[in-house]
C-alpha cells in the first residue's frame, strides 16, 4: 500500500475530537474535491505526492499500541486493494478503527465484520463539486455507531444539507452521529450555527471545530 505517513496525534474532528490517535494516512483519492486540505496525499499528473509502499502488517507494526485507537484516512483509504487485510490485522490488536471515507466508495463489503470499526462518511456538499459521485446507499446503511460528515461551504450547500438531513430523519429511527463543519476561509463557523439553529430538520447536527488548525498551522503536516 502506498502510505503518504503514520503519526500519532489528537484527532481534530468528530466523536474522538481531542482523544489521543495514531493516524495512518493513505495515498491517492477517487475525487477531486474543490477544498481538499490534503492534496500532498493524492497523486495524478499534475499531483507529485511522496509516499512510502508498505505492506499491511509493516503499517500496522507502525502503530502506536497506546492509545487503542487508529484512524485510517487519505486521500480515500478504501481504494486500496490490500486495505481489508490491514483492517483485519488491526482488529485483532484490540484497536478501535475509524475509517474516513468519502461516500464515493461501496461500504458493503466492509460493513458488519468488526465490532471495534466505524466509519466517518463525508456527503460532498454541491460545493465540493463531487456531489455526483455519492452512493446514496452508504448514508442509508449505517450504524448508530458511524458518523455522516457535512463540510459547508456556502448557503447551497446548507440547504442541501437539509434536503438530506430530511431525508434521514425519515429513514432512521437512531440516526448516526451527524457533524458538520465550514470549508476553512469559505464559509464562517457562526454562520453555519445559525443555520443549524433555524431549522428543526438540523437538530440532531453537532457543529465541529476542525482543532487541530487552532492548534497548530493549518497546513502544519503530521499532528
Amino acid at each position: 500500500m502506498k502510505v503518504v505517513e503514520i503519526f500519532d496525534s489528537i484527532d481534530g474532528e468528530g466523536i474522538r475530537t481531542g482523544q489521543a490517535v495514531s493516524f495512518i494516512r493513505l495515498a491517492g483519492c477517487n475525487l477531486r474535491c474543490s477544498y481538499c486540505d490534503t492534496l500532498y496525499a493524492l497523486f495524478g499528473e499534475k499531483e507529485p505526492c511522496d509516499y512510502t509502499e508498505m505492506t499491511a502488517r509493516e503499517i500496522a507494526n507502525k502503530v502506536n499500541p497506546v492509545f487503542g485507537r487508529v484512524t485510517l484516512t487519505g486521500g480515500e483509504p478504501l481504494i486500496h486493494k490490500d486495505v481489508e487485510e490491514l483492517i483485519e490485522i488491526l482488529s485483532t490488536q484490540d484497536t478501535e478503527i475509524n475509517i474516513e471515507t468519502n461516500g464515493a466508495v461501496d461500504l458493503r463489503r466492509f460493513q458488519g465484520k468488526y465490532n471495534n470499526l466505524f466509519f466517518t462518511v463525508d456527503y460532498k456538499l454541491p460545493s465540493s463539486g463531487e456531489e455526483d459521485k455519492m452512493i446514496w446507499e452508504n448514508f442509508l446503511n449505517l450504524s448508530e455507531n458511524d458518523v455522516i460528515k457535512f463540510v459547508v461551504g456556502s448557503k447551497e450547500d446548507v440547504q442541501r444539507m437539509k434536503e438530506i438531513m430530511r431525508r434521514l430523519n425519515i429513514h432512521y429511527k437512531k440516526l448516526p452521529h451527524i457533524f458538520a463543519g465550514t470549508v476553512y476561509n469559505s464559509y464562517e463557523n457562526e454562520e453555519l450555527v445559525w443555520d443549524i439553529l433555524s431549522d428543526e430538520c438540523l437538530k440532531d447536527v453537532r457543529v465541529q471545530l476542525q482543532i487541530h488548525k487552532i492548534i497548530w498551522d493549518k497546513d502544519k503536516r503530521g499532528v
